[in-house]
This record gives C-alpha cells, sequence and structure tokens, in this order.
C-alpha cells in the first residue's frame, strides 16, 4: 500500500495508524507547495492536490478520516476501534469524527492567517475569533477525558483522529493551560512509538 504524505500534515496521522497496526506501507512523499502535487497524474489520485491519500490495489481514496476508517475496517482485525456492540462505540464514533468536524476548522484558518498569507492579507479578527472557537472546542475534549485515558475506552482510531488535532492545536500555541485532560492526552500520545516514528516518517 503507498501513503501519499508530506510532513507536518494530517498525512502524519495515516502513518500512525499503519505503524500501530504494524503494516508495511510505501510513503511517496511531498514538500507542501511542491509542484508535483499539483500534476495530472497526483490530481488523479486527490482532487485537491493535497495529502494524505491512500492507494490499496486498485482502491484510491482520500481524506484522513476517511482513510482510518477504511484501514480500521479492512486491516485492522478488530484492532483499534470497539466492537459495535460496546456502549464505547458510539462515543469511539463521535470522536473519530470531532477532530474534521470542530477541532480542525478553527486550526485551518489560524494557519491560513498567520502562516500562509501575506502579511498584507491577514485578517487578526479571523484569528482571533478561531482561537476562541478552538478554545471551546478543546474544552469540550478536556470535559470528556475526566477520569479517562483515551477517549473512548482503549486506545482507538478516535484518538489518532481527535488526538492528532489536539496535538496540532497545541503546536500551533493554543493554551491548554486551564485543560490539564488535554495537556496530559497530549503528552501520553506524544510518547507514543508509533506516533514518534511516524514524526521521522
Amino acid at each position: 500500500m503507498k501513503i501519499y504524505y508530506a510532513p507536518n500534515t494530517r498525512a502524519v496521522r495515516i502513518v500512525w495508524l499503519f505503524e500501530e497496526l504494524g503494516l508495511p506501507y510505501d510513503l511517496e512523499r511531498f514538500k507542501l507547495g511542491d509542484a508535483a502535487m499539483r500534476a495530472p497524474e497526483y490530481l488523479k489520485v486527490h482532487p485537491m492536490g493535497r495529502v494524505p491519500a491512500l492507494q490499496d490495489g486498485d482502491v484510491s481514496i482520500f481524506e484522513s478520516g476517511a482513510i482510518v476508517q477504511y484501514m480500521l475496517a479492512k486491516y485492522g482485525n478488530g484492532r483499534l476501534v470497539p466492537d459495535v456492540s460496546s456502549p464505547d462505540f458510539p462515543t469511539y464514533l463521535q470522536w473519530l469524527h470531532y477532530a474534521e468536524g470542530m477541532i480542525m476548522p478553527p486550526v485551518n484558518t489560524i494557519i491560513v492567517e498567520t502562516l500562509l498569507l501575506k502579511p498584507e492579507r491577514r485578517n487578526q479578527t479571523n484569528v482571533d475569533r478561531a482561537i476562541k472557537l478552538l478554545s471551546q472546542m478543546l474544552t469540550a475534549v478536556d470535559d470528556h477525558l475526566k477520569g479517562r485515558e483515551f477517549l473512548a475506552g482503549a486506545f482507538s482510531g478516535a484518538d489518532i483522529m481527535t488526538g492528532h488535532a489536539c496535538i496540532v492545536a497545541t503546536r500551533l500555541g493554543a493554551d491548554v493551560s486551564d485543560k490539564p485532560n488535554v495537556a496530559a492526552y497530549v503528552e501520553r500520545l506524544q510518547a507514543r512509538p508509533a506516533l514518534q516514528r511516524a514524526w521521522k516518517a
């Protein structure tokens, strides 16, 4: 299987997943902004010219959450997903999708407004609003993690998705000084050898 990857992107989630599952993979590496990501050949893999994307034989799939769900359904053999009969299963689904639905939109705004746009085009009002919204999103995670080590029972795909989003938020400077459960959760995840290998991919 081939993972289309660029450092410090959502593609880290997919390498992390493969490392946790002990599955082999080939990496097609890009740097953000590479012209190759806009080449016709790659646009057949990911029509937006972004990462991650996965090729598994004749299957080509993009969007990190979809890839995580696909891989666990096809190759997980019950790992990293609560059984559908478990009370943890609906909780797992909620936090599997929380990353992209709630945390990453304000993260994206912050990245665009502080890193990608030229200074004269940046809008501090947008940044301030995104920071406030991000704090609210992380507060919900903090509240849920009270008395929990992971989001849905044992470590799962939900932690790969929403945990990665929490890590990205803190790397961007999100203040978690009033969110001790998130701060401890991020430290636990960062200590996982599989994630450490994914960061170095």
